[in-house]
């Protein structure tokens, strides 16, 4: 079996299953992808440190301010990007500019040289030359940036068209696999390209109701291989060929994660600690502290949040527990037990 087909039987396995029906799937597969794409540029804020920051405005310890406004910044970009995703929003120079400008506010910086002078903070293209890396081969000449991004979008828009409502999903995540290594080989930024080309390619997937693909942080090395073998021979091929061997692999891996979960329906196992015995502990850590938040939970009682957001939400309904308060910085009321 290729690694298309592999897709597309891992694609109809996780559909199957439910795995996107979850409670707060989205939120949760959101900050995967915002964590793995900042770590690739070097931040080293987790998954679970992020989701505290998101969701409780928690500052992760140890952490600099720049890496944490790095994964606030990307998360914001992200939000617009899927807010146009939905509504179709063609490719312009000027719509790419925009969501650079989120994702570098906080951490782009202010360029001055003999062309003139340009913010990366508010997504201006480069007026430099950079290299790929310490003794890599030159990118396209900055004179030549703003012509070619413009025909980048146009060429996006003519072939997002004839696949907006087409079943071909193959096609669609090789649109979106090629536009993320178009993008990146424009170089159109002095900083953010990697993060950009990386949400480019997930928009298209949100607009073609695909489930986003990641490039895990674990996967760096071969991920940067793959664009530089492309690059240099100027064919997709090999990096066509990585993206579908990444989230194919990515994809099994969530699938027997989910299985071996309470989250898994469809297995015996549903709750490894039992429904009732769950709920129990739920109770007993709110009443040990009323704000305790889902994620510290999670922690404690070793299960993923969505799990025990499923067990807040059907204590809520039950009577047994209200919210007293705003999500950050309210409290449990534990009503009866």
């Amino acid at each position: 079996m290729n690694l298309s087909d592999q897709l597309l039987t891992v694609l109809d396995e996780y559909k199957q299953l439910g795995i996107a029906e979850q409670i707060d799937y989205d939120k949760f597969y959101l900050y995967s992808l915002i964590t793995h794409s900042t770590a690739i540029e070097g931040s080293t804020v987790t998954e679970i440190e992020n989701q505290l920051l998101f969701d409780e405005g928690i500052s992760a310890k140890g952490r600099t301010m720049q890496e944490q406004l790095m994964n606030l910044d990307l998360k914001k970009a992200y939000e617009q990007a899927i807010r146009l995703a939905k509504s179709h929003t063609d490719f312009s120079v000027e719509m790419l500019k925009d969501l650079s400008s989120i994702v570098m506010k906080n951490t782009g910086s202010q360029y001055n040289t003999v062309q003139g002078s340009f913010d990366a903070s508010k997504g201006d293209l480069r007026l430099v030359n950079v290299t790929a890396g310490a003794g890599g081969k030159s990118y396209l000449n900055y004179a030549k940036v703003p012509s070619k991004l413009t025909t980048f979008c146009q060429e996006m828009n003519k072939r997002r068209r004839v696949l907006v409502d087409s079943k071909d999903i193959l096609e669609q995540y090789l649109l979106s696999f090629d536009a993320h290594f178009q993008l990146v080989t424009i170089h159109p930024w002095a900083d953010g390209n990697g993060r950009m080309s990386r949400l480019i390619m997930n928009y298209i997937q949100f607009e073609f109701g695909l489930v986003p693909t990641k490039v895990k942080k674990e996967d760096k090395a071969e991920y940067i291989q793959a664009l530089v073998e492309s690059r240099e021979q100027d064919n997709t091929l090999p990096f066509r060929e990585f993206m579908l061997r990444e989230h194919h692999t990515n994809l099994r891996k969530e699938i027997e994660n989910f299985k071996q979960s309470e989250g898994g329906q469809k297995t015996e196992k549903v709750d490894r600690k039992g429904g009732q015995k769950t709920r129990d502990a739920i109770l007993d850590l709110i009443k040990n502290d009323e704000r305790i938040t889902s994620t510290k939970m999670a922690e404690s009682l070793g299960i993923n949040r969505s799990a025990v957001s499923k067990h807040l939400k059907k204590l809520q309904d039950e009577g047994v527990i209200r919210r007293e308060g705003p999500d950050k910085g309210g409290k449990w009321i534990i009503v009866k037990r």
